[in-house]
């Protein structure tokens, strides 16, 4: 690996992101990095067009994905590194998630066009094609119509969950999905552990849960995790032995979150590396 940071979370415009895998990728590289992982929601079809740009750049491509489960009518996310993309179960679960993803997108567009002048074609008209459909394609929709100045605003307001339209998706259990992560040979992290949602549902028994069913580490370092609830979870990855990381979860134009505002070390990463059997990080 060439030197630089580190920076093991970041979405294309395959899920959420503003950038395709390409523009990802150069972007990675204008920043210096020696590694990104790309990790887009429910789906590895930006890994292809990663490893293609990433071609002779120097800047490793860490194969990933964020993997959606639910508990308790909490979204929690599990980062899913260097699994085996063909893993039968693996297959099945993402494809379900994608598809109750897109039902409940067009089920709130529904509900927002009775009060605002929405449609369905808005929204697709902000995703690429193949792309795993979501509330922040219908954020984009509302800024395009003019409904609110960006994502943000879309997501303090129209498309809070306390906003009317929102409607909860179904998805697996945490305990599950790094189950699955696991046995498709990868590796699962808790993705920012003390957002809202996962840091009010996961109790000691729930953790302990986790760590017997493979979780290998929590993003500690991560803008959603407020100064508290990392002082929590880095206790929580001393007790129970597992590893810390840091990163962006850039989206490009997507977020205000930029490339390398949080990394992981070497040292993690490496141990991140040995622990997989499902697919290697690619450099060429």
């Amino acid at each position: 690996m060439r030197p630089g940071p580190i920076d093991l979370h970041a979405h294309s415009s395959v899920s959420d992101g503003t950038q395709t895998p390409a523009q990802l990728v150069a972007a990675a590289v204008e920043a210096g990095l020696s590694a990104i992982a790309i990790t887009d929601h429910d789906s590895t079809a930006g890994w292809a067009p990663a490893f293609d740009a990433a071609r002779g750049t120097g800047l490793t491509v860490v194969p990933g994905m964020e993997l959606s489960t639910q508990l308790n009518g909490a979204s929690v996310h599990v980062l899913a590194y260097l699994i085996d993309p063909a893993h039968p179960a693996l297959l099945a679960a993402t494809e379900s998630i994608r598809a109750e993803r897109l039902h409940r997108a067009e089920a709130m567009v529904t509900r927002i066009a009775v009060d605002y002048a929405l449609d369905w074609d808005d929204v697709l008209a902000q995703t690429t094609p193949g792309a795993t459909v979501g509330r922040p394609h219908i954020a984009d929709a509302l800024v395009a119509r003019g409904h609110v100045a960006d994502r943000s605003a879309a997501f303090d307001s129209i498309l809070h969950w306390r906003g009317g339209y929102y409607r909860p998706h179904e998805a697996p259990k945490p305990i599950d999905g790094v189950r699955l992560v696991v046995e498709a040979g990868g590796v699962p992290v808790l993705a920012h552990p003390g957002a809202r949602g996962p840091d009010h549902v996961f109790d000691d028994r729930r953790i302990a849960a986790l760590v017997d069913a493979g979780l290998f580490g929590v993003e500690i370092g991560h803008r959603d995790n407020p100064p508290a609830a990392v002082t929590r979870w880095a206790e929580i990855a001393r007790k129970y032995g597992l590893v810390s990381t840091g990163s962006s979860d850039y989206h490009g134009a997507g977020k205000p979150n930029q490339l390398a505002e949080n990394t992981t070390s070497p040292e993690v990463y490496a141990a991140i590396v040995e622990r997989a059997n499902g697919s290697k990080p690619f450099l060429e």
